[in-house]
């Protein structure tokens, strides 16, 4: 399958198998501050029909030390999701791997990590980020695109930026917190489409 799609923002068993069953390739549980704020162990235990099958990811910003640790105890993570200079402080098990964000209107680096998260100035508000700041980073790392993403733009998204992943959240709910099934699909098949139009 072309692209990487993640459907983040898990709050509960009906949502999870709603990803499943789309066919994506991560989900994502957030401990930030945000309506979809879940703990540890309640992620752990939504997690688990997913074990195997596709990439659990941590999404935190700005954390300490003990909320990582308590996080990785938790849910055991396979990604850990954070703003790039996050990590700089942060310690990680060799089997948590890390996804950076990056956000728009941050300035230009010199370097950028080998795949990155790139959104919106800020997280869960269902804002379109800068597709074209995107485009360019896209030609530096595999860039995964996040911000304000449903089944009706994400097309376009992808013709524009030529992202390695997509990321949708509010886009694919009945309410802010809860998913939707219809929309996850409706997401994730136009976005296939759009990634196999890409690479061909």
């Amino acid at each position: 399958m072309s692209g990487w799609i993640k459907i983040c923002g898990m709050t509960s068993a009906e949502g999870v198998a709603a990803a499943l069953a789309a066919g994506v390739d991560a989900i994502g549980f957030v401990f930030a501050p945000s309506v979809r704020r879940i703990d540890a162990e309640r992620a752990g235990e939504l997690a688990l029909p997913a074990r195997q099958r596709l990439t659990c990811v941590a999404v935190t910003q700005h954390p300490d030390q003990p909320t990582v640790d308590a996080i990785v105890r938790g849910l055991r993570p396979d990604l850990l999701q954070s703003d790039l200079d996050d990590f700089a402080q942060l310690h990680l098990p060799q089997r948590v791997a890390r996804l950076p964000v990056l956000r728009a209107g941050e300035g230009a680096r010199t370097e950028y990590p080998p795949r990155v998260l790139f959104e919106g100035t800020r997280s869960g508000t269902g804002t379109v980020s800068d597709w074209q700041r995107a485009a360019a980073l896209a030609t530096h790392t595999r860039l995964i695109l996040a911000g304000g993403l449903h089944a009706g733009n994400v097309a376009e998204a992808i013709r524009l930026v030529r992202p390695f992943g997509v990321d949708a959240s509010s886009g694919v709910e009945l309410r802010p917190g809860v998913k939707d099934a219809n929309k996850i699909l409706e997401f994730v098949r136009a976005a296939r489409a759009a990634f196999s139009e890409m690479h061909a």
